[in-house]
């Protein structure tokens, strides 16, 4: 319990210190229905960077998750809407072909060896490009009746979007904390060649990461078709870098081997309290991907550099 307050301790500040500041500026921000368009935008985030920090852990790097969504939203819409495949059976589908292209991801890098970073960047494009190929790259639109509630709707006044988050967040903290391929995953990222001294099966630990991210993708992909009831190849640009942005903040390296789930969802809120607070003071688009990329590149940092600040912060204990 003291291990998990102290991983906790510095994405749960950084959170309430947004939340203030941006509280301080936008009087707006505290209205019962901003917080509650805050639950609901973000849940996608927090949904997708799940996957992103269990890759993480692992060793690696995902970039494709943005494009994963446009394909998967057209392909779900396209199915449903102009194929007539039953509701049920194309959510069903969808969370099948995330699952087999996270699964593509993971055969490139753990049993081709080709690096994560290349791998997912290639699929970055190459999904997009594919998504673009429906409907001859129009967006569809009214897919079904039955989409929007699984964005809308609520039990007991809780938004679904906010339960999916504290269910699958529970999953992922079982998974990893409790599970054999969870230590796998800490292990195969901390150091792949003691893990294999060990007897773990290496590819296949990295291979289960990323066929992972692919299936919570796909779930951030139904609730994006949900939320606007349409599929688009425009959906999702930028998502990738949000998902690893919240998996950083929440403390995961990306060397490998550290990070903890809980805190990725600390992570996730802070990137969609700035980018609340933004809008709400009508920042400009431009000016917008600016400040997130800023965050990107602070969070990173302090990433490579925590070693450095903890020996000076010692340093200066020391001397006090």
């Amino acid at each position: 319990m003291r291990a998990l307050s102290s991983e906790l301790l510095g994405p749960v500040a950084a959170t309430v210190l947004v939340a203030l500041l941006v509280a301080l500026v936008t009087p707006r921000f505290l209205d019962a229905q901003n917080l509650q368009n805050l639950a609901l935008q973000v849940a996608i985030v927090a949904i997708v960077a799940i996957g992103s920090t269990i890759v993480i852990i692992a060793g690696g790097i995902d970039l494709s998750p943005g494009s994963m969504i446009a394909l998967l939203t057209m392909v779900f819409a396209v199915s449903v809407k102009l194929a007539g495949v039953p509701f049920v059976l194309g959510l069903g589908l969808t969370l099948v072909l995330g699952a087999l292209l996270g699964a593509l991801n993971g055969v490139l890098t753990a049993y081709l060896r080709i690096p994560s970073f290349i791998t997912t960047l290639a699929a970055l494009s190459a999904y997009r490009g594919v998504a673009f190929s429906f409907n001859n790259g129009s967006p569809v639109f009214q897919v079904h009746p039955w989409l929007e509630p699984i964005f809308y709707a609520s039990v007991a006044g809780v938004p679904l979007p906010l339960i999916y988050v504290v269910v699958l967040f529970a999953a992922a903290w079982y998974l990893m904390r409790k599970t054999t391929l969870g230590r796998a995953l800490h292990a195969v990222g901390g150091n792949a060649r003691a893990a294999h001294l060990s007897g773990i099966d290496v590819a296949r630990t990295q291979f289960l990461a990323f066929t992972i991210a692919g299936f919570l993708t796909a779930v951030g992909a139904i609730l994006m078709a949900a939320r606007l009831n349409s599929g688009s190849p425009n959906y999702g640009a930028g998502l990738e870098l949000q998902a690893i942005a919240a998996a950083v903040i929440g403390g995961a390296s990306l060397a490998g081997g550290r990070g903890h789930v809980v805190a990725t969802l600390f992570g996730a809120l802070t990137i969609t309290i700035v980018q609340n607070g933004l809008n709400l003071n009508a920042v400009p688009t431009s000016l917008q991907s600016i400040v997130i990329g800023a965050i990107i590149l602070l969070a990173v940092g302090l990433d490579m550099w925590r070693p450095e600040l903890a020996r000076l912060l010692r340093r200066e204990g020391t001397a006090r």
